[in-house]
């Protein structure tokens, strides 16, 4: 009896922890397998401030660069230059766009534009307690080598280590996009060389040093490699494409009247033997 005067104790200070938590409106935490943080509503608000602190930080520091990248980025993907903006200054890898204008600075910067989960809280449950994740069109900076491109990248590639101003910036970086939809990374790949890249080379005039420009027989054997190299890669994506169909077989006629390890051994030496005996 006592015992269970212990446990109707514990579930009364329980019930009226929850009780209170809800009328005080204070955060409740429950212990469960996996560790759970819960913030409370001025931990929330606090951070929330700080977020708008640190965009408002950035957006102000906003210059003739940004925005080049800003409105190529907007024609590039079909979005406005305000949503493209808001974007850039939300992402925590805003930090690259600096590194990527100072002098002997980055030489890439990536911008992937593709669906990405987000946790909604009135997803639906599956059967574990995790939510659905929902998919939803984002547009961020990228790193290239620990995200997966399912959808669209635009890249910007300096063309020099000089410091990239506001004057120079449309000379000094160029400009290309890869659309990988469904992550066919060949198939985008593929379309940048044949439809931009090739045509482009094709029809330059000034090589630089080489004054015979398209006749001279080094820029030919360039373009031939060139050539040959997206004839390759053609090939690659359809092969990965046509995958290779296996036809499901029947070996029950072919082993049912196997007795011993060498009657299995010279069927498998000779198809042609094994193909002849049958129930």
């Amino acid at each position: 009896t006592d015992s269970k005067h212990r446990r109707c104790g514990g579930d009364l200070k329980t019930r009226s922890t929850e009780l209170g938590s809800a009328l005080t409106g204070a955060p409740l935490a429950t212990t469960t397998g996996k560790k759970s943080i819960v913030l409370s509503s001025e931990t929330r608000k606090e951070l929330a401030k700080q977020d708008r602190v640190t965009k408002e930080e950035r957006r102000a520091r906003i210059d003739e660069r940004h925005k080049y990248l800003i409105s190529t980025l907007a024609d590039a993907i079909g979005l406005g230059e305000q949503q493209v903006e808001a974007a850039i200054i939300a992402d925590d890898k805003f930090q690259l766009i600096d590194q990527f204008f100072t002098p002997n600075g980055l030489k890439k910067l990536l911008f992937f534009y593709q669906d990405v989960p987000q946790q909604k809280s009135n997803a639906s449950l599956r059967s574990d307690g995790s939510r659905n994740s929902l998919l939803q069109k984002k547009l961020f900076i990228a790193m290239g080598s620990t995200e997966n491109i399912t959808g669209i990248c635009v890249f910007f590639l300096r063309t020099s280590d000089k410091v990239i101003t506001a004057s120079n910036v449309s000379q000094e970086v160029n400009f290309g996009i890869f659309d990988c939809t469904n992550g066919n990374i060949l198939q985008g790949l593929e379309f940048f060389l044949t439809q931009i890249m090739i045509p482009a080379l094709k029809s330059q005039q000034n090589w630089g040093a080489v004054k015979e420009g398209l006749k001279n027989c080094q820029i030919q054997d360039f373009l031939y490699s060139v050539d040959k190299f997206v004839g390759t890669l053609s090939s690659s994506r359809q092969n990965i494409e046509d995958k290779i169909q296996l036809t499901k077989v029947d070996i029950d006629i072919y082993v049912s009247n196997l007795q011993s390890p060498s009657e299995y051994i010279t069927a498998g030496n000779c198809y042609s033997k094994a193909n002849t005996m049958k129930l």
